[in-house]
C-alpha cells in the first residue's frame, strides 16, 4: 500500500510544481515513488525535460511519471467490464461493443484516473504515489467517492427491500436472476459481484481517512482569491474526511496574517524556482509523510459523551447546515455533504443539539 499525496489549490498558484517537487524530493529519501499526472497536455513533459506515456517510465532513480490519457484508461477498463460479464452472464451482449469506440464523456476522465491510482496503489510497486490533479472540488468529490457511493447502495438497497416493490419481486428476482446469469445459487455466487464493490469502496473509505495513506496539501500564493481557495477547498477536503497537512506558501514568504488564516496548520514558504534548479524547492518542503498525521483529524467521535465533533475549517455557522431526515445525520457545507456514518452507540440516535465553535461543528446525541 502507498502514501497517495494531492495538492489543492487556485490554478495558477503552483500546484503541478508542487507535486513535481515532492516527487523528487520523496524519491531522493529513498521513496518508491510514482508521480501521475492528470493533465494531458505537454507542460508536465516540458518541466520533466522528457515526454510521459500512459504508462509508467522512469526518469530518475526511485521516481516514475505516468500522464494520464482517458481515452486509453478508458478502453482497458472496458475490457475488465467485458470480462467481467462473460464471467456472471451467460450470453453477454457487450462483447459486439469495443473500447477503441468509445468517447469520455465529461466527469469519466477524472474518474477514471482516480481508478488507475487505486491500481497502482494496490500493485505495491510503489511507496508513494503523488497525483497532481485538479486540485479542486470536481477533484475532492472523486476523492470522495466511495463514501457517497457506499451510502447509496447502503440506503437504496434498504429502501427497495422495505418497499411494497421489493417485496412483491424479491420472491422472483432469485429464479430469475440464476436463468439469465451464469451463477450458482446454491453457492451464492451471485452476492460475490456486490460483495467486491462493498469490499471496495469500503477500503477506500479506510485509506481516505487515514493520514497515512491518503492527505493532501494545500498551495496558495499571497493573492487573496488564491489564499480564500485554499481555506475554501481546506473546509471542503474536511468534509469528504481527507486530511489537509499543511500549506505550501509559493513564491514568497508567508506573512504572520496568512499563517494565522490557515492555523492551526503549518505554512511552508517556498521559494520561487530559477533555471531549473529543484534543490532550494526540495529543500524547503516540510516532512510531507508525517506532517499530516499531526493535522486536525476531519472527524472525531466521543462515544461516552456522545458527541461527533467535525473539523470545517474555512466556513462559518452560516454555511453550515445539519438535518436528520432518517437515521443518517447529513452536514452541507459550502457545495459538499456528508453523510455520517455513525458507530452503533450512536447510530439511529436522534441529535439533541449542535453548536459551531472554534471551526468545529460539534453534534450532541
Amino acid at each position: 500500500m502507498s502514501l497517495i499525496l494531492t495538492f489543492l489549490g487556485k490554478g495558477g498558484t503552483g500546484r503541478t510544481t508542487m507535486a513535481i517537487t515532492a516527487a523528487k524530493q520523496l524519491a531522493t529519501e529513498g521513496q518508491r515513488v510514482l508521480l501521475a499526472s492528470q493533465d494531458p497536455g505537454p507542460a508536465v513533459g516540458l518541466i520533466l525535460g522528457t515526454s510521459l506515456g500512459p504508462d509508467p517510465q522512469e526518469i530518475a532513480s526511485n521516481l516514475q511519471a505516468v500522464q494520464f490519457q482517458a481515452a486509453v484508461l478508458l478502453e482497458r477498463s472496458w475490457e475488465e467490464v467485458k470480462k467481467l460479464e462473460a464471467q456472471y452472464v451467460r450470453t453477454p451482449f457487450f462483447k459486439e461493443v469495443f473500447g477503441e469506440e468509445l468517447g469520455v464523456l465529461p466527469g469519466m476522465d477524472t474518474a477514471l484516473m482516480m481508478n488507475a491510482v487505486r491500481e497502482f496503489d494496490a500493485s505495491d510497486n510503489y511507496d508513494v504515489i503523488v497525483y497532481d490533479g485538479p486540485g479542486d472540488q470536481t477533484a475532492l468529490r472523486t476523492i470522495g467517492m466511495p463514501e457517497v457511493l457506499s451510502w447509496y447502495i447502503r440506503r437504496f438497497s434498504k429502501v427497495f427491500a422495505d418497499s411494497d416493490l421489493g417485496r412483491t419481486v424479491s420472491p422472483f428476482i432469485q429464479p430469475i436472476s440464476s436463468a439469465v446469469l451464469n451463477v450458482n445459487w446454491a453457492n451464492n455466487n451471485f452476492a460475490q459481484p456486490k460483495g467486491q464493490v462493498d469490499d471496495l469502496l469500503e477500503k477506500g473509505k479506510k485509506a481516505i481517512a487515514d493520514p497515512r495513506r491518503a492527505a493532501a496539501y494545500l498551495v496558495t500564493t499571497n493573492d487573496p482569491a488564491a489564499i480564500a481557495t485554499a481555506r475554501y477547498l481546506w473546509g471542503s477536503a474536511q468534509q469528504i474526511g481527507l486530511t489537509v497537512g499543511g500549506v505550501l506558501f509559493n513564491q514568497g514568504s508567508a506573512a504572520e496574517t496568512v499563517t494565522h488564516e490557515f492555523a492551526p496548520l503549518k505554512v511552508s514558504s517556498i521559494p520561487a524556482q530559477s533555471d531549473s534548479d529543484w534543490q532550494p524547492l526540495m529543500a524547503a518542503l516540510p516532512d510531507l509523510m508525517n506532517q499530516a498525521t499531526q493535522a486536525p483529524k476531519p472527524v472525531t467521535v466521543d462515544v461516552l459523551g456522545r458527541k461527533v465533533s467535525l473539523f470545517l475549517p474555512g466556513f462559518d455557522k452560516k454555511q453550515v447546515k445539519l438535518t436528520q431526515y432518517g437515521p443518517e445525520v447529513t452536514v452541507e457545507a459550502g457545495d459538499q455533504r456528508r453523510n455520517l456514518f455513525l458507530p452503533p452507540e450512536l447510530k439511529g440516535k436522534q441529535v439533541t443539539g449542535a453548536k459551531f465553535q472554534d471551526g468545529y461543528l460539534i453534534i450532541s446525541f
